[in-house]
């Protein structure tokens, strides 16, 4: 049976991989940094007077037992952070600066902690987004994070309800995704219909997302973190195309899941190995466009914007 799914789903795997070999690595998620916009944010969760940043106590019996369970993750990612319930200093660094530099006063990121109590303040505080929305899918996603811990199961997300990050991974890139969603719901005037939307199409926000990580390297011109976020963000993304994909093709959903996964694993190092050529392209970009002002740091979102090729010009 194994046999004849993965035949069945080996043109789609081929085409997939011949893809990426022709073109040299696509920038499939190409550097957008998401446009300085109105913010739609709750009064209630700015006015909190707690750190935007907390970090739950080292349990070692319970961390241990986390980082086992986590093995599935690091091994489709092919990194052993993936889940590790260890958060280092440099990750919690990421964080702070990505908070300082987009103007996120409401939002709460919780490193390897537990509060469910805390965060059902949250929810209903949060009040951006429509009580119907709220004390259903809200509620839902709460209780799925009371009964089914990350601080045990791991998972790194965005809750929209609650405006929280949940990080349990030791990656920079997987906390500028993280972030990168918050930063773009942030900007959503129907936070409650927009959430809905990712809950069962995910692709579209996990493309903002990734893409807005991917810019906010290439603006610092981080070389490291750009070469970790290929690394990790295009076999991720693999794996929501992969699901997506197989949606409509259940029968072969696990050869195509897996192929995806392992194209963009190929995708990212061979992105990775042309990282000084696209640093110097971004760089010939924003000095040799007269309408980009790099002078000005409130402008550099929106220039970055204007400067980007389209997705397209990257693939050669």
């Amino acid at each position: 049976m194994l046999v004849m799914l993965v035949r069945s789903a080996q043109p789609l795997i081929l085409t997939l991989l011949g893809g990426l070999i022709a073109c040299g690595g696509c920038h499939a998620l190409s550097p957008k940094v998401i446009s300085p916009s109105q913010q739609y944010i709750s009064p209630e969760l700015v006015s909190e007077d707690n750190k935007a940043i907390e970090i739950g106590r080292p349990i070692k019996w319970l961390d241990k037992t986390g980082w086992v369970l986590g093995i599935p993750g690091k091994l489709t990612l092919w990194d052993r952070r993936i889940d590790n319930h260890s958060i280092t200093e440099p990750t919690v660094e990421t964080a702070a600066e990505y908070l300082q530099a987009n103007n996120l006063p409401h939002l709460k990121i919780r490193m390897n902690q537990y509060a469910p109590i805390e965060d059902f303040r949250r929810l209903r505080k949060n009040k951006i987004v429509a009580w119907p929305y709220r004390y259903t899918m809200g509620l839902v996603s709460l209780s799925s994070e009371a009964l089914l811990p990350g601080r045990f199961f791991g998972g790194d997300h965005f809750n929209p309800y609650t405006q929280t990050v949940h990080i349990y991974s030791d990656s920079s890139a997987i906390v500028l995704h993280e972030l990168g969603h918050a930063k773009d719901f942030a900007r959503r005037k129907y936070q409650g219909t927009y959430a809905l939307g990712y809950a069962f199409f995910p692709l579209w926000h996990e493309t903002i997302a990734s893409r807005e990580a991917m810019g906010y390297l290439y603006e610092h011109h981080n070389r490291e973190g750009i070469i970790e976020a290929n690394r990790l963000l295009y076999p991720a993304y693999g794996t929501y195309v992969g699901n997506g994909i197989a949606s409509i093709a259940p029968g072969a959903a696990l050869p195509i899941f897996y192929g995806s996964v392992l194209a963009g694993h190929i995708n990212g190092r061979m992105l990775s190995r042309k990282i000084d050529e696209d640093l110097r392209r971004y760089h010939e970009l924003f000095s040799s466009n007269p309408n980009c002002d790099t002078s000005s740091s409130s402008k550099q979102s929106e220039f970055a914007i204007r400067c980007l090729p389209k997705p397209s010009e990257y693939c050669k």
